[in-house]
Formats: structure tokens, C-alpha cells, sequence
């Protein structure tokens, strides 16, 4: 009889007793295959926190010189620079099946072939093809699962230092091992180096952040054909009254079926090229339709979605709100606070304060914060607060105190002199209790009126509430409610 191995996520490996909704990264299946999501770049382009900047940048270089490359014959040195591209089963994204996880990547064997499939396309000749993402609707033989899989690769090192900085926020233990190749934008060329990552069932692993994780590519090739090509084909061969108009019986002239359409013009993404050169209006109009789609809605791939898809059962909010009366105050349980206010910061705040960083050093040292995010925000309180408010914003600051008595100036002095331009003015001061709420806000409004920056208390009453929101999925009650508190300190 063969035992039935459990399903095993990340966190459960390192027994962190994390939902997904605590969690800023995917949690990960580690013994039951990969699970079915992709990385996109169009996704990461249309982001505004600086670590998604930052990949967008070294995605958009390295592919515009790929093709610069092959426009310009440099066969060699292309090839080389697909060569680098591996199965980057790290992270266990992709479609396979099984216990073990086997990426799609491009790999030293594949690089020929993906260098001749760029090479005769003429989207690539005539400089037709500019993102990567683009590959999707006009590249044969380049889908969603290669288009991850390459832009995993060009952004390992990002990815690594990603993992670095969640294992130290979960006090997650790593190792050193071959980091495989990475792409060091600077040089020019692919190296490999020893990194520190956190090893599962004898197996390196490297986290991906949430906010990335897409179900499928924004830009879908059969979509594009189906909903815009032909459309616009029925349109066309209707004003031209061709013979697939179809006339019904009281002579009013009718546009061609989409099913006549498919079998005069059949689909290929060759076919797709041609036709978007030529009609490259329609080009436009697809990828602008699908811009403000994405730009309508804060994150495709929700925290939900992707619970459901790791988690057996609903994720349950209550756990997270009962947890605070089962912590007691003082420094011998300041530990245990901090790692439950972790998660139900993440919970509360994702997807608008992304990539939190635990005990991030400022003065090269002399200074700790206790978390830092990035703020990633598209719509509501965060994104008011940079655009409406004037106040810089992108890192936002928590500290948290285990006290049984209200904090005091000390306490917002800390946490106000570690703002600057650069870094941010903006931050919450998270305590269990507040015996004198209103004197504590008025301290905060002291040090709003004096230009040291804007803090904003929270305690677990406070906490308790946002938890509340989040959990009916109320997001204007969460923004209402950071707005009313703001307004306190400038009113």
C-alpha cells in the first residue's frame, strides 16, 4: 500500500501557522507539484512600487537588446543571452503535474530554437514586437508558460532578494546554495553566485510576491483574435458587401458569422502579425481595452483567489481577531504580538502596502524600523494621501508596542525621526490599548503641526475594526476610516 503524501504549503513546512492572507508571497505547495499561476510582465509594468520599477526596467532592457541583437545578425550573442534562461522550478509556478516540479523554461537546448522562431518572424524584423508580453499574440510557439518562465529568469535576482528579506520577517532559516544564473544587467552577462535561501525537502526554494501572481497573462492571443480581429473583419467585410454577408429575408444585409470568418481567415499568430500590421488601430485598441481593464481593478489575481486555490477551506478573519485577546501585554510576549501583527497587517493592507520588510535598517544601522512597506497603491487612502494630501509616501512605517500603558513622546519621537523625503513621512504607531486615545492623537497632531510627519495610532480596538472590513470585504470602510483618523492630526 503506497502511503498518500499531504499536501504541504511553505509556511506549513516551517510550521508558521500563516493563511495566504498573511502572507505577502504565494504560498507555495512544496511536495504536490506546481501550482497553476505565471508571472507577467505586462502585470509587473503596470505597477508603481519601486520593486516592481525596478524588475519592469531590467525585463524591458533585456529583451529590447535580444531583439536589437537579432535585428542586427548578432546571432551569437544572442543565443547566449537565451542561453541563460533556465526551468526555474525554484518557485513552483507553471502547469506541470505531479510530486516534482518541471518547468517550461528556455534552457541551453531550447535557446536555438527560440532564437529562429524571433529570427524569421517578421514582427521582430520590422520592429513590430517591443515587449515581451507582445510574444503572447504574436510569436509562435512563445505562450504564457515560456513568457513566465523568461521573465522568472530575468528577474531571479530580484526574486532572491525578495526571499531574503520574507525569510527574515518570518524568522525562516536559510542556506547557501548555487543561486544558478542570474542576469547581472550591469556586466552584461549571466553569473552565478552563492545566495541564501531557504531549502524544503532538499530543494532551494525562492518566493514570489502576490502581487505578480496572475491566473493567466493579461494578453491573451485567442481573445485578441476572437473579440477584436474578427469583429473588426465583420465590420470591414460587411461595409465591402462581400459574399460572406449574409442577406435574411427581407433584404437587410447582415455581417458575417465569426465561424465563416474563421475559415477564410484561420487563426495563427503569423496571421495576427500580419493583420495587426496592417491594421495596427486594432493593435492598439486591444492592448488599450486591456490597460484599462487591469488599471480598473487593484489586483486581478486576488488574495481570495489564490487561498482558494492553496486552502481547502475559507480563509476565517474571526481566528485572526480572537488571536489578540489571547496575547497578553509586556515584553515577555512582545515576540509573539509582533509575529500576529505581521499577518494581520498584510491581511488588512494588501494589496495597496506590498513587500513588508522586518527591521529595516536606516543611518547605516544606527536606527531600526520595526516593519516597512512599499506603498503599491492604485486607488483609495494610500494613493490620496501621496497625490491629494502632498504628503511622501513610498515606504510606509509601522512600529509596534507591547505596552500595558500608553505610549509616549519617546515613542513618536522614534518613529517620526526616522522619516525623511526619501523614505517617506508617513507611518502608524500600533499599541495594544489606549487609555487616553484622544491626548495620544493630539500628541500626534503636535508632531504633524512641527513638520516631523504624519503618524497615525492604531490599537487593537482599531485593528479589530479594519479586520472587520476586510473581512465583509468593505475596503471603503477601511478607507473611511484611515481618512477620518487622518484628519484628526491636520483639522
Amino acid at each position: 500500500m503506497i502511503n498518500k503524501i499531504e499536501p504541504q504549503t511553505f509556511s506549513q513546512f516551517f510550521k508558521k501557522n500563516k493563511n495566504q492572507y498573511e502572507l505577502d508571497f504565494v504560498d507555495i505547495p512544496i511536495n504536490n507539484g506546481d501550482i497553476p499561476l505565471f508571472i507577467d510582465p505586462y502585470a509587473i509594468s503596470k505597477r508603481s512600487d519601486k520593486w516592481s520599477i525596478e524588475c519592469h526596467n531590467l525585463i524591458v532592457d533585456f529583451f529590447q537588446e535580444v531583439v536589437d541583437l537579432i535585428k542586427d545578425g548578432q546571432k551569437k550573442r544572442a543565443i547566449y543571452m537565451l542561453s541563460g534562461l533556465r526551468e526555474p522550478n525554484q518557485i513552483h509556478f507553471g502547469l506541470s503535474r505531479g510530486s516534482i516540479a518541471r518547468g517550461r523554461g528556455v534552457g541551453s537546448i531550447q535557446a536555438l530554437s527560440l532564437y529562429k522562431g524571433l529570427e524569421e518572424s517578421s514582427a521582430v524584423k520590422t520592429g513590430f514586437l517591443k515587449n515581451i508580453e507582445d510574444c503572447e499574440l504574436l510569436i509562435d510557439g512563445i505562450g504564457r508558460d515560456k513568457i513566465s518562465d523568461i521573465t522568472t529568469n530575468i528577474i531571479k535576482k530580484h526574486l532572491i532578494e525578495y526571499t531574503k528579506y520574507q525569510c527574515v520577517l518570518f524568522n525562516i532559516p536559510v542556506h547557501q546554495v548555487s543561486s544558478g544564473s542570474l542576469w547581472d544587467a550591469e556586466q552584461g552577462k549571466w553569473t552565478n553566485d552563492y545566495v541564501n535561501l531557504p531549502i524544503c525537502n532538499d530543494e532551494s526554494i525562492i518566493l514570489v510576491p502576490k502581487m505578480i501572481a496572475r491566473f493567466d497573462m493579461v494578453f491573451n492571443h485567442q481573445e485578441y483574435y476572437r473579440h477584436f480581429v474578427l469583429n473588426f473583419l465583420q465590420a470591414e467585410h460587411l461595409n465591402a458587401n462581400s459574399s460572406l454577408v449574409r442577406t435574411l429575408k427581407d433584404g437587410t444585409k447582415k455581417e458575417p458569422t465569426k465561424k465563416s470568418l474563421k475559415e477564410v481567415y484561420p487563426l495563427s499568430k503569423t496571421y495576427l502579425y500580419d493583420f495587426s500590421k496592417e491594421h495596427p488601430e486594432v493593435f492598439e485598441s486591444y492592448k488599450k481595452e486591456k490597460a484599462k481593464i487591469f488599471n480598473s481593478i487593484l489586483n486581478e489575481t486576488s488574495n481570495e483567489d489564490i487561498t482558494s486555490l492553496i486552502e481547502e477551506k475559507e480563509f476565517d478573519f474571526n481566528n485572526l481577531i480572537k488571536k489578540f485577546a489571547e496575547i497578553p501585554t509586556g515584553n515577555k510576549t512582545a515576540t509573539d504580538f509582533h509575529n500576529h501583527i505581521k499577518g494581520v497587517l498584510t491581511a488588512i493592507f494588501y494589496p495597496y502596502l506590498v513587500n513588508p520588510i522586518k527591521e529595516k535598517e536606516i543611518h547605516k544601522g544606527r536606527k531600526r524600523i520595526d516593519l516597512c512597506y512599499d506603498n503599491a497603491a492604485k486607488n483609495g487612502f494610500f494613493i490620496h494621501l501621496v497625490i491629494n494630501k502632498q504628503v511622501p509616501a513610498p515606504y510606509v512605517f509601522m512600529e509596534c508596542k507591547n505596552y500595558k500603558d500608553d505610549p509616549q513622546n519617546p515613542e513618536l519621537d522614534q518613529l517620526s525621526g526616522r522619516f525623511s523625503k526619501i523614505r517617506g513621512r508617513f507611518g502608524f504607531l500600533i499599541c495594544r490599548k489606549f487609555n487616553n486615545k484622544d491626548l495620544f492623537i493630539e500628541r500626534c497632531k503636535d508632531t504633524a503641526k512641527d513638520d516631523r510627519g504624519f503618524i497615525l495610532p492604531l490599537d487593537d480596538e482599531d485593528l479589530i475594526t479594519l479586520l472587520e472590513y476586510k473581512r465583509d470585504k468593505n475596503e471603503k470602510g477601511i478607507n473611511d476610516f484611515l481618512e477620518e483618523r487622518y484628519k484628526k492630526l491636520v483639522m
